[in-house]
């Protein structure tokens, strides 16, 4: 758009000859003070034009774009019973956040994950078209996370433990990559954000080329504190009070995947923070292994009230079962965590001291049955 306007200004030709006995000094004055008129006229409607423009502009801001990025990495060393022993760094993730706005009501959001994976690459984490017209009325296409699980919804960078993932409950959900699918839903949360509905149309591996799509659900219920958009968190560190109830399922032909999961939180003013999750999950499909699986976990943490130099400490504990279904039998897991949180500033910065402690039954099993494993992590996101 040219938003330069020009104004030409037109002088008449026939000029009227003015003798000197008709009092020329006059009638030149005159012409000179009517050309300063019309030149001050000119300028003022000039100004007042760019003026014009510019609040029209002003009233239509050019589309807000935000960029971010997130990394965790650990050192970590795993001793299996009986099996060979490593110590090892790792860049268990980065990632590149950036998301915008193409008017009021339609944004765009582009994520990218590294892994740290044999094959070192990057993935296209979320690729999203959103349509939000209300908190009630929201419509998204393209890859994300489909509705699941709370652990699914808050993944690692947002979860209370550091390690996330390793219990064979949480999160088994199908999908194209770290957790999302390809597809469209719909979301919304009602009353004042107490209520969160959420449901949609997806295709994951198994179907690619086929006639077959996953459906997928999601309803939530917050008694307390209202948890505000479709992400979720493992932990508000304090800044909410929260006692909320989930429930997801998703099919696929015959075939099911559901889970129930809880989150109570409660601020005790000087005392702290106090925190308690748990979820059970069966699947009929998704990403762990065996024809089906099924267990739950249970999660309690404490964070302290104290800031010891730039952070605050959290204690974390968490105990899970799982069960894997084979052709050959069945294999049970056995998962104990145990963390030190240094939270500095929320998921933007924190370190966590863990030591995992994984037991599978030895049935079935090839190579070591237990492992144990202790280490250090730092996140950081801006």
């Amino acid at each position: 758009m040219n938003r330069t306007k020009s104004i030409n200004c037109v002088r008449s030709a026939n000029r009227t000859n003015v003798s000197a006995d008709s009092g020329v000094s006059h009638q030149r004055g005159a012409r000179k003070v009517g050309s300063a008129a019309r030149f001050a006229a000119a300028a003022a409607l000039g100004v007042t034009a760019l003026l014009g423009v510019s609040a029209a502009f002003a009233d239509d801001p050019m589309p807000a774009v935000s960029v971010g990025a997130g990394m965790r990495t650990s050192f970590a060393a795993d001793k299996p019973d009986g099996g060979k022993e490593s110590d090892d760094f790792t860049l268990n993730s980065i990632r590149l956040y950036v998301s915008g706005s193409v008017t009021n009501n339609i944004k765009f959001t582009f994520n990218t994950e590294y892994s740290g994976d044999v094959d070192d690459k990057v993935k296209v984490m979320d690729a999203i078209a959103r349509f939000e017209f209300s908190d009630e009325v929201n419509f998204w296409a393209g890859r994300f996370l489909p509705p699941s699980d709370r652990a699914n919804l808050h993944g690692p960078y947002y979860a209370n433990e550091w390690s996330t993932y390793i219990d064979g409950v949480q999160d088994g959900y199908a999908n194209v990559a770290v957790g999302r699918d390809d597809g469209a839903m719909y979301w919304g949360q009602f009353f004042n954000d107490m209520l969160s509905l959420s449901a949609g149309v997806f295709s994951v591996p198994s179907t690619f080329g086929t006639s077959n799509v996953v459906y997928a659900e999601r309803a939530q219920v917050d008694l307390w504190d209202p948890e505000k958009g479709y992400y979720l968190n493992g932990t508000y560190y304090g800044d909410k009070d929260i006692l909320a109830l989930g429930v997801a399922a998703q099919q696929l032909s015959k075939k099911n995947a559901y889970s129930v999961d809880f989150l109570m939180e409660k601020k005790l003013g000087d005392l702290g923070m106090v925190s308690v999750q748990g979820e059970y999950a069966k699947y009929e499909f998704g990403g762990y292994e065996g024809n089906t699986s099924d267990g739950g976990f249970g999660l309690v943490s404490y964070l302290f009230p104290q800031v010891v130099g730039i952070g605050k400490f959290e204690v974390l504990a968490k105990y899970s079962k799982a069960t894997y279904d084979f052709d050959e039998g069945s294999i049970g897991q056995k998962t104990k965590i145990f963390e030190i949180g240094y939270i500095i500033k929320e998921f933007n910065a924190r370190i966590s001291l863990f030591y995992n402690d994984i037991d599978f039954d030895e049935n079935l099993v090839e190579g070591p049955a237990n492992y144990k494993v202790y280490g250090i992590g730092v996140q950081l996101q801006m």
